[in-house]
């Protein structure tokens, strides 16, 4: 039994369609980049938005705190004065409150170290996937 070729396709020049496909997948990878800074430059504005309104807020808090704490520590000295004199009233309540200070300042410190750099994530972990899926499928 032989088959007759007649019934097949006309061959297509290969070279023109491997050369559409690298056409047509390095405009979908070019698209695809601009998405992911599209959506990286949206993540950072969002993050800096909230980073200024919660700054705002935590400044408030400190004015506020500030002054209370103000008002706290003259309470103490006037306290403290009805048993010791003035000035070693006013002595012990600046001793201690430099030492919370001092406290504060070093979580503080050792917070801000372990902070990592605001990065959009997401567009990352986007860019990521994306570069995998590629070389995935050159590789089929």
């Amino acid at each position: 039994m032989s088959r007759s070729v007649d019934h097949l396709p006309p061959r297509q020049d290969t070279d023109a369609s491997v050369s559409d496909l690298v056409k047509q997948a390095s405009e979908q990878i070019s698209q695809l980049m601009r998405q992911e800074l599209r959506l990286a430059q949206a993540e950072v504005k969002q993050k800096g938005k909230r980073f200024g309104i919660g700054g705002g807020l935590f400044s408030g808090a400190g004015v506020i705190g500030f002054i209370a704490l103000q008002a706290l520590a003259a309470t103490a000295i006037v306290a403290l004065d009805l048993v010791w004199p003035l000035w070693g009233a006013a002595l012990v309540v600046a001793a201690v409150l430099i030492a919370v200070a001092a406290v504060l300042a070093a979580v503080g410190k050792k917070q801000v170290s372990q902070a990592v750099p605001p990065a959009p994530e997401q567009a990352i972990d986007g860019v990521k996937a994306d570069v995998a899926a590629i070389k995935e499928r050159a590789h089929r």
